[in-house]
């Protein structure tokens, strides 16, 4: 059993996916104590109350657990298109601190996941090469969790490193792992959910606002407010629907959606969940990551193919090392 420790941890979807697939976590690192309450109320392991951009402090907590492995989704917001996408706010640079901490602690793993903005950063460009240098062996993929999963059509990106191995080992591993097609809300929770269509508020009217159960939800972000009074149907919403008997999916429902149980114990303000639960990882979509990395423990894999087209970093320092330009499914 890998053993596992999780930085930015927010309430715990990679940890509850990464254990739900066998590893046991050790620990977990987090700095917003809304967040670490839920994670404390859920698992019996620590969580640590830290910055973790004090490295020097994280080092010698983490050094004294020895982890097989150390996963983390950094904060997305600077990158995202949810957010303003200005690298220089200062969140991107907790990108560095993560990178850092691995080369540190020099775990035989490490699993990093983020929005899919990222591959057009310096800063990706900047941490590939620390890592490399590092001599990790780096895989990465895009993956949209309705393939692994999750009734949700969210896309991230995951950097995975294995130290001393090949780069690229692990793509066609995780191609072979995905469903044959998207799994929808209807597929996920049946006849628990007792509606047809549900409103999710877009970042502007001219996109689409009604969604229907008979598809994966879009990405569940930070904010969900009711449907406005005078609503217009965009012209991708369904047409011809009851706008009185259309809602947005309760708190507890998102949690669903991402994928956490139902005796998953959530608690605290509305604005305070609706925001934890956006940031989470999907507990199915971190489960499904984890259980690529056991069968290539399991099964190897002796072929680095090239199945994504070559991000624009010079291969003198990447060494044949790949990102992916398109989503994986």
């Amino acid at each position: 059993m890998m053993k596992c420790i999780d930085l930015f941890a927010g309430c715990g979807g990679f940890s509850l996916g990464f254990q739900q697939a066998g590893f046991e976590i050790l620990g977990a690192f987090d700095n917003w104590k809304p967040a670490i309450e839920i994670y404390q109320a859920n698992f019996s392991h620590p969580i640590f109350e830290q910055d973790l951009s004090n490295e020097n402090e994280v080092f010698k907590t983490i050094q004294k657990f020895s982890p097989d492995i150390i996963i983390g989704g950094p904060p997305c917001q600077d990158f995202s298109s949810a957010g303003k996408r200005d690298i220089t706010l200062g969140r991107a640079n907790l990108t560095y601190h993560f990178a850092n901490i691995i080369s540190k602690i020099k775990p035989q793993w490490f699993v990093m996941e983020n929005v899919t903005q990222i591959r057009k950063t310096h800063i990706l460009k900047d941490i590939i090469e620390q890592f490399i240098t590092q001599k990790y062996g780096l895989s990465s993929v895009i993956l949209n969790a309705s393939f692994c999963g999750v009734p949700q059509a969210r896309t991230r990106f995951f950097l995975i490193g294995h130290l001393g191995d090949k780069h690229n080992q692990l793509n066609t591993i995780f191609q072979e792992n995905l469903f044959t097609k998207p799994m929808t809300v209807k597929d996920y929770l049946g006849d628990s959910i007792e509606i047809e269509y549900y409103y999710r508020h877009p970042r502007n009217y001219s996109r689409r606002g009604i969604f229907s159960v008979n598809e994966p939800s879009p990405t569940i972000r930070g904010v969900n407010r009711p449907i406005p009074k005078g609503y217009k149907l965009n012209h991708c919403d369904p047409q011809n629907i009851d706008l009185d008997k259309i809602r947005p999916l309760t708190t507890l429902e998102r949690s669903y959606i991402q994928t956490f149980p139902e005796n998953f114990n959530f608690f605290g303000t509305k604005t305070n969940l609706e925001q934890i639960i956006g940031n989470a990882v999907p507990v199915k979509l971190a489960k499904f990551v984890a259980e690529t990395i056991k069968d290539y423990l399991k099964y190897g894999n002796n072929q680095s193919l090239p199945i994504f087209d070559f991000f624009n970093i010079p291969s003198t320092n990447m060494n044949s090392f790949e990102l992916p330009s398109k989503i994986l499914f």
